[in-house]
């Protein structure tokens, strides 16, 4: 019997074949590489672009554009998602991604890739919650957590070749391949969805009527705050007009959003998910851990540039301790949390080894070899192992199968907004550390920019004045780490009112149902024929 809320079963009720889904699982990673990948290869090409472009005063909106329309979409897919069906909106948003691509790839000025970033971004926000709810959708999370390492394969990927495919296709095909490349791959995931992906039907026969002024309460309070955190600090001084006035419109739409909800037929984002205490508990660890990754991922190659010498390719491969670590602590947890059914004690070892691993990482200075900052990058990313799809399994495990979409998308959204929130605030602490070690041990180097500059920058600077500088980020960087593992606290104290719920599925699954979720008894959540 299909859950409650999702209609009926498309298809013949037989036994689903694990290839099959096996399928279905490759053609969602390719989706879920195609969100992550995309501005980790924009990032090495931006230099090409402005120099072809122009448009270096609004050089930042490119990136900014796309992650506002990511964070303002994703909880308007996820419901979407629940009330039509997951399929036909998950292979939009695909389809919306990929017209983003091809127009970016296309754009003759600077204002033109901006607009044509902002399609991209609203079809990425369908591209991760579609991949974490079509896979609730087929593998109970009992099955689900063999799957994880999957997952932070993918991010481990995304992140080390990135940077790399970025450069190598911005050198060899030029810059515009750094977007077309996604058509190719976004083409082979619609066709393999399209051809073996079977879901639920919804229920039509009821009128539906769309959350259109919650959705727009809720995009116009996400939009402020990301601006906040993208532009306090950097564009505008935190105590501004302009962020004062951000603030204030954020606060009065999330408040305006908050009262919609509890008054609208369907929600964009049911308030009653948040009554399950793991659900809140999820989405707080989650914001967490997307406040500390994040940092983590920006400071530690400016750390690696500035101050022991890598070089940008190099930086970027010198994070593989903490990928890797990442990647195989995932897919134990993964494999222990399906055998066992057991998972309250990952998100408590996950927390307290990500406090430690960003004590470790503070303690850094001009004199810490590779070596062991990579030892200290291995313990951070073996907490975010146990962190990273933990929160998204218990999460869904805490809400019923019609709203397995906006749990999903609302997971998401917190881990985004964490992330926004921990380079805003990582990142403000860090440059106004580094200026003022540096304006006290005779000027900066750069004007406002003594926190960007880069190891063949450094290189030619006077001795004095590098050695200062390279002082000052190792003080800047104990600052923003000293900072990240204070809050992470945090989520260390929340582990511990996780409750321990039996995950739904768990119990012996009959071999010809293990692939696809079919929970103990033959009951099919989906099928995939």
């Amino acid at each position: 019997m299909p859950a409650e809320g999702d209609g009926v079963e498309d298809g013949p009720s037989t036994a689903p074949r694990p290839r099959s889904v096996r399928v279905v699982l490759l053609a969602l990673m390719i989706a879920l590489l195609l969100a992550m990948l995309d501005n980790m290869i924009i990032g090495t090409a931006m230099p090409t672009i402005v120099g072809e472009l122009g448009g270096l005063a609004h050089l930042s909106w490119v990136v900014t554009a796309y992650t506002l329309a990511t964070a303002a979409s994703t909880p308007i897919w996820g419901k979407l998602g629940d009330m039509y069906g997951r399929k036909g909106v998950f292979l939009t948003s695909i389809v919306v991604f990929l017209i983003g691509s091809a127009l970016s790839g296309m754009a003759q000025d600077m204002g033109q890739l901006i607009g044509f970033r902002a399609v991209q971004g609203l079809g990425a926000g369908g591209l991760m919650v579609g991949v974490m709810a079509i896979i609730g959708d087929l593998i109970p999370p009992r099955e689900r957590g063999r799957y994880q390492g999957m997952m932070a394969g993918v991010m481990a990927l995304a992140m080390i070749g990135g940077p790399l495919a970025g450069g190598t296709i911005t050198d060899h095909w030029g810059w515009r391949w750094s977007f077309y490349i996604n058509l190719p791959l976004g083409a082979v995931a619609l066709a393999m969805l399209g051809v073996v992906l079977h879901l639920p039907k919804r229920d039509r026969t009821a009128r539906v009527r769309v959350d259109y002024l919650g959705a727009a309460l809720l995009t116009v309070g996400i939009t402020a705050i990301v601006l906040v955190t993208t532009w306090g600090g950097t564009e505008y001084a935190w105590d501004s007009a302009v962020i004062m006035e951000l603030i204030a419109i954020g606060v009065a739409a999330l408040v305006g959003f908050l009262f919609v909800e509890t008054r609208v037929a369907e929600p964009i984002m049911p308030l009653h998910i948040f009554r399950s205490r793991n659900f809140t508990l999820m989405s707080v660890i989650g914001f967490l851990t997307g406040f500390v990754m994040f940092g983590a991922v920006l400071f530690l190659p400016l750390f690696q540039q500035s101050v022991q010498g890598a070089s940008a390719t190099n930086s970027g491969l010198l994070l593989l301790p903490m990928l890797l670590s990442m990647m195989v602590v995932s897919l134990i947890a993964g494999r222990v949390t399906t055998s066992s059914g057991k998972y309250k004690i990952f998100p408590i070892i996950g927390s307290a080894l990500m406090v430690a691993g960003l004590f470790l990482l503070a303690q850094m200075d001009t004199g810490t070899s590779r070596l062991t900052s990579g030892l200290y990058m291995a313990v951070l990313g073996a907490g975010m192992g146990f962190l990273m799809q933990i929160t998204m399994l218990v999460a869904q495990n805490s809400v019923e199968m019609k709203d397995m979409g906006v749990a999903s998308s609302a997971t998401t959204l917190f881990r985004t907004l964490g992330s926004s929130f921990g380079v805003a605030i990582m990142g403000a602490l860090f440059t106004s550390r580094v200026q003022d070690e540096m304006s006290a041990r005779g000027g900066s180097p750069a004007p406002q920019q003594s926190a960007q500059l880069d190891a063949a920058s450094l290189a030619e600077l006077p001795e004095q004045v590098r050695e200062a500088y390279q002082f000052a980020v190792a003080s800047g960087t104990h600052s923003a780490f000293l900072l990240g593992s204070a809050i992470a606290v945090i989520g260390f104290l929340a582990a511990f009112l996780v409750k321990e719920v039996p995950l739904k599925g768990a119990g012996p699954v009959r071999p010809e149902n293990e692939a696809t979720g079919a929970p103990e008894g033959g009951t099919k959540v989906a099928e995939a024929v």
